[in-house]
């Protein structure tokens, strides 16, 4: 299946933040399907997320499921907001 042009166009005027997180997004995805990156730096896994916003007169709380990558990187537990669950339903819980 062709990528759309207007996608590959997104992708080339992203900077690196936001590649860094379709990167993330990408090789989750592909290692839920069964394929191995063991090449590519630390191991990276993606779990949803419930979060509460802090408001006092919120009622729906807590928000989500939202998306974050979690890594070993120098001796310290790292993590990144990867976006919103819809973006990737099989992310594991």
């Amino acid at each position: 299946m062709p990528i759309d042009r207007e996608v590959l166009e997104a992708v080339r005027e992203m900077e690196e933040p936001e590649l860094r997180r379709l990167f993330m997004l990408a090789r989750a995805r592909l290692e839920h399907q069964g394929h191995e990156f063991p090449d590519l730096g630390p191991d990276v896994k993606v779990r949803k997320k419930m979060v509460k916003c802090g408001k006092d007169s919120c009622t729906t709380c807590p928000h989500g499921p939202y998306l974050y990558a979690y890594w070993d990187e120098d001796g310290k537990r790292r993590s990144k907001y990867l976006g919103r669950a819809d973006d990737m339903p099989e992310a594991e819980g």
